[in-house]
């Protein structure tokens, strides 16, 4: 268990700590041509923290940051928790009406803003924003906004933070739900510290040598780690960027940036796996000394390609917003493909049937951890937080098996698995046969009624570059999964597309593909002997 003062606020651990320490000239935070010492990112803060006390934000008021991944995302969120309110980073790719939600259900009176972003926020009605009072834009504000840069010039470098507890509400993250609007994640100020201490210290051995980039934005928990407190808390740096993650950039970032620690998402290592530079050349990746991989279980496929190309091992791992980061991780040198890892030390994890019963060692059940970093609660949502919080335990909704040497499998959300012939189908074990194809980019298998109305996979599936969509390479993928899975669990159906349904955060939203094969039952192409 970790340690800390019962008063504590946890900007004083991120961001004072490390010019305490002498850390001041080091770089804290590289972003396109831009450095920014830790020394600056301390006075930063403070005057963010000022400005906001001049705009009469209270302890415990919410301060909602609707920003780019630039340092003033880090200056706002650490200006906001230093004052003692809570700061609340927002996805950057929703529209108009989910941040007018947004804004109302934080009851945010002051919000940050990208100028590029601003659009979205002009689009509301101002008398539909019940609570809002100032808006304040990164970049050129409009008439109704004030300006970031002007309210900094008059703001003092001098702020002594305020004396919260260690249990005090620092930051809320809204989860990404599949159907209706997302929930407010209430996290205390204890938690960073918690992920930082077991996951970036335990894990990946992390120290101020390290350079952190992360394809994953700062508004995401995964990212808000990866390249916000993790490598603060080491005195380490940040590379930041506000545009677009294509695969030719990241490349070219890497090269550039030359990051120890690359943090990315499944999706992503696909997409850098299927690019290649026009003249055939390698990118250089030779600075990463470990990849990482969350937001949904990484194949073995893919880590064996990336390893195989780079020589460089990708660590996977399960978090949430509910538990910060991760909790299950793959460690250095035990990585076991296609898993989630172990349990971290300092977490606890269990499997259970419906009825809270353990589950016999390598059977399928619900996934439930336990650890100092989950959060106390969805915000205005007390019998969701009932159902998913059950003392000490935080539900997934996740369904795992462990294996006899205490390696977690993913085998779908509770919802994902169905029964074809009376037997349990994970669909991403499917998946992970399909995948390991080289016409497969990626592939997603979900329950599809045949024309008895029983249940049969259906398989979609992204072709690499070289591959092009044929009945032929439909049949051949078939084929290739029957020789390596029993028969009932080979796609009756296979329908190429050209992507996959997915959230902002790159999550596959597997509802979406099952709506559409909902819509109307077909019969497979054969009937397969099992």
């Amino acid at each position: 268990m970790i340690t800390l003062p019962e008063t504590f606020n946890v900007a004083t651990y991120f961001v004072d700590r490390n010019v305490l320490e002498g850390r001041g000239q080091r770089i804290a935070i590289e972003c396109g041509d831009q450095q920014v010492s830790y020394q600056q990112l301390l006075q930063r803060t403070n005057e963010v923290g000022n400005a906001l006390r001049e705009l009469d934000v209270r302890p415990e008021e919410r301060v909602l940051l609707l920003l780019e991944d630039t340092p003033e995302f880090l200056y706002c969120f650490f200006g906001t928790i230093k004052i003692g309110a809570v700061a609340v980073p927002t996805n950057t790719l929703l529209h108009a009406r989910d941040y007018e939600y947004l804004l109302n259900d934080t009851r945010a009176g002051v919000a940050f803003v990208s100028a590029a972003l601003l659009p979205q926020l002009q689009a509301i009605p101002r008398t539909r924003l019940e609570y809002l009072r100032k808006l304040v834009v990164i970049g050129q504000p409009d008439a109704g906004s004030l300006s970031f840069s002007q309210l900094l010039a008059n703001s003092s470098p001098e702020l002594v933070a305020a004396p919260t507890s260690k249990d005090d509400a620092a930051f809320w993250l809204y989860s990404s739900g599949s159907t209706g609007f997302p929930k407010g994640c209430v996290h205390l100020h204890h938690d960073m510290v918690v992920c930082s201490e077991l996951y970036a210290k335990g894990i990946l051995r992390m120290d101020e040598r390290d350079r952190c980039y992360s394809v994953a934005r700062l508004f995401f928990a995964y990212g808000l780690g990866n390249a916000g407190y993790f490598p603060l808390a080491f005195g380490a740096t940040s590379i930041l960027s506000p545009d677009r993650p294509t695969p030719e950039d990241i490349y070219a970032n890497i090269e550039r940036y030359r990051p120890t620690l690359f943090f990315s998402v499944p999706t992503n290592y696909a997409a850098l796996l299927a690019h290649r530079r026009a003249d055939g050349s390698e990118f250089d990746l030779s600075s990463v000394r470990h990849a990482i991989s969350a937001g949904e279980p990484l194949p073995a496929p893919l880590f064996e390609r990336f390893q195989q190309r780079f020589g460089v091992e990708i660590l996977d791992g399960l978090g949430s917003t509910e538990t910060l980061q991760m909790v299950l991780s793959n460690s250095p040198g035990a990585v076991r493909p296609g898993s989630s890892g172990k349990v971290i030390p300092g977490y606890e994890a269990k499997i259970v049937d419906d009825d809270g019963r353990p589950m016999a060692q390598g059977e399928i059940g619900n996934l439930l951890v336990k650890g100092d970093s989950v959060c106390a609660a969805y915000w205005n949502q007390h019998e969701k937080s009932k159902d998913t919080i059950e003392g000490h335990w935080f539900h997934t909704g996740d369904k795992y098996y462990q294996d006899a040497d205490g390696y977690f499998w993913y085998a779908g959300r509770s919802d994902d698995l169905f029964k074809v012939n009376g037997r349990w189908l994970s669909p991403t074990e499917v998946e992970s046969a399909l995948i390991a194809h080289p016409a497969v980019r990626e592939a997603a298998v979900v329950a599809r009624g045949d024309g008895n109305r029983l249940l049969k996979p259906a398989a979609y599936v992204v072709l690499n570059p070289d591959f092009r969509p044929a009945d032929r390479l439909a049949a051949d993928l078939r084929d290739w999964v029957a020789r390596r899975l029993v028969g009932y669990k080979c796609p009756r159906w296979i329908e190429f597309v050209a992507e996959l349904p997915k959230t902002a955060t790159g999550k596959l939203q597997r509802f979406k593909l099952r709506a559409q094969t909902s819509q109307e039952d077909r019969v497979p192409i054969d009937d397969m002997d099992e």
